[in-house]
């Protein structure tokens, strides 16, 4: 089963999540035109490329000065190795 960013982070802030009224509902779990993407809820499998996401308990801003640090995340070198066997051969 593939996990959403906040299921394998355990941040809390998805709807209803035990540290959503504390910190405030992260974008990438409601961001719903993502739905789908790479098998996730809403942007939970590309919250990478959603601005004010949670990168090492710090909101990110831009997508530009976010995916440097997103490089370095353990979610999404997850997703990109899962999502391997799907991409075309080079």
């Amino acid at each position: 089963m593939k996990l959403n960013c906040w299921e394998y982070k355990r941040c809390g802030r998805q709807p209803g999540g035990d540290r959503s009224e504390e910190l405030g509902i992260c974008p990438a779990s409601v961001e719903w035109s993502l739905d789908g993407a790479h098998d996730g809820k809403n942007a939970g499998r590309v919250c990478w490329v959603v601005s004010g996401t949670y990168c090492d308990s710090l909101v990110s801003g831009t997508y530009a000065s976010e995916v440097n640090s997103c490089d370095m995340c353990d979610f999404f070198q997850l997703v990109r190795f899962e999502e391997q066997g799907d991409q075309p051969a080079a």
